[in-house]
């Protein structure tokens, strides 16, 4: 597993070993002990999530305010853009935001640790998205910060309007938003 830092080192590109022929491909797309040597972190993981988008959707930016989770993120079919951003108000990197694409071609993972929010955008057809998660689903305590705050600044490199739901349209600007301290 080659571990690359991103622009906010707390965030980690996880590039993992595959081992291909004719037949297909293996690769160990989780392991414990690489995952907290590589972190320093002795996480662990308690629900794994798959959700299925279509192109141009755009989920995000969400965190929970309590039991905030950090999240191991890949994509198994189609691509997406990814995208963390530092809402820890005592940080040096607060307001900050990290993009990459995931694909299934790439086989990247994202670590984006507690005290982050998340979000992407899908780029293919449609994508299956898995994440692990360090802490349980807790939707009195989610929050969404707009995708679009200028603020922020992020480049979604969009082709058409974005797909939100309801939630999504009603995020608010980081300026506005409950932070981590």
């Amino acid at each position: 597993m080659n571990v690359i830092p991103t622009a906010i080192p707390d965030v980690l590109l996880f590039e993992p070993k595959v081992f291909g022929d004719a037949r297909g491909f293996f690769y160990e797309s989780f392991n414990q002990h690489a995952f907290n040597q590589a972190t320093g972190l002795d996480v662990r993981f308690v629900q794994d999530n798959h959700s299925r988008s279509s192109k141009d959707v755009l989920r995000g930016l969400h965190y929970q305010i309590q039991q905030p989770q950090g999240k191991l993120v890949r994509v198994v079919r189609g691509a997406v853009f990814d995208v963390a951003v530092d809402i820890r108000q005592s940080s040096p990197t607060f307001g900050q935001s990290v993009g990459m694409e995931l694909s299934e071609d790439n086989q990247h993972q994202l670590w984006i640790p507690a005290g982050f929010a998340h979000g992407f955008l899908v780029l293919t057809e449609s994508a299956d998205f898995l994440y692990k998660t360090t802490d349980y689903y807790a939707p009195e305590f989610e929050r969404c910060i707009a995708w679009n705050d200028p603020t922020i600044g992020i480049e979604w490199s969009l082709q058409n309007e974005p797909r939100l739901s309801v939630k999504d349209q009603a995020g608010l600007p980081l300026s506005q938003a409950e932070l981590f301290s």
